[in-house]
């Protein structure tokens, strides 16, 4: 397997390229994650089941796009393919850091930046791709609340009854999401789509995110994420207010929005985010 894999890394870089060492990292859970190196150049490399793959390739698809933003340090897609029972993706090593004040708040400043800049006139991606484990269905909607309405937490809460979870009525739920949305109607701003701490990081000071679950929507979701799971450090929300403040209406959306992701980890994990999404769902209006 790494034989072949180095040989598409030479391929791609047009040069000779022979892994030396080979190093597991902590990696998701969702596949394996390896450092490998020749000695003089290293790379990132994930490895999953073969029928996997179109994980990976939505996952380079994502960041190929942000990349294309132009805005903040994108690790480059070197190659993907399958091999034997395997699938792959190789990127560019990154040697990552812990941020300090001025770091996050450039971070915060390249985010705002992306959102009010990189933008369509419909809600959605060209194509479907994951949060996490989960497909996250992107079809093009001209109309915000339908689109988080049904293609976010109504998906999700479908999903967990098709498990045996079934939290609350759905349609009910996805009324009321569409209601507490209505006349909202946000500029389509490509998203990160799953901004937690543990898809961003420093790279000689630089900011940097990976592990996108890319589409085009509101762009108050990138910011609900960030405050779900162990909140961004303070410097990140004061260099995104600088450039684009956010509406004093946020707050009121942002427990809907962090409603996806509870859902999502509910669906992939179980146990107390169940009951995390359930009291969020009692405590929305119907």
């Amino acid at each position: 397997m790494w034989h072949f894999i180095s040989e598409q890394i030479g391929l791609q870089l047009d040069c000779d390229f022979i892994c030396s060492d080979i190093r597991n990292l902590p990696g998701g859970y969702t596949h394996q994650a390896f450092k490998i190196t020749d000695g003089r150049r290293r790379f990132f490399v994930k490895i999953n089941q073969q029928q996997n793959i179109q994980m990976f390739q939505a996952e380079a698809d994502g960041l190929n796009h942000l990349r294309i933003a132009g805005l903040l340090k994108i690790p480059r897609v070197i190659s993907l393919g399958t091999v034997s029972s395997h699938s792959f993706l190789v990127l560019e090593y990154l040697t990552l850091t812990s941020g300090d004040h001025p770091t996050w708040f450039a971070l915060g400043q390249q985010l705002a930046k992306q959102h009010r800049q990189q933008t369509q006139n419909m809600y959605g991606w060209q194509s479907d791709n994951y949060i996490g484990a989960t497909v996250q269905v992107n079809r093009w909607h001209k109309h915000w609340n339908f689109f988080f309405a049904e293609q976010r937490i109504g998906y999700q809460l479908q999903l967990l009854a098709e498990k045996g979870l079934k939290l609350v009525n759905i349609d009910v739920a996805v009324e009321a999401v569409k209601q507490l949305l209505s006349g909202h109607n946000p500029v389509a701003s490509m998203l990160h789509g799953d901004l937690w701490q543990g898809n961003v990081g420093f790279h000689n000071h630089n900011p940097v995110m990976f592990d996108p679950a890319l589409y085009y929507g509101d762009r108050e979701t990138d910011l609900a994420m960030s405050e779900l799971f162990n909140c961004f450090p303070n410097p990140f929300y004061d260099g995104y207010q600088s450039i684009w403040p956010l509406d004093t209406q946020y707050q009121y959306r942002k427990p809907v929005y962090q409603l996806y992701h509870l859902l999502n980890h509910a669906l992939l994990f179980g146990g107390q985010y169940v009951e995390s999404a359930k009291a969020l769902l009692k405590n929305m209006p119907h």
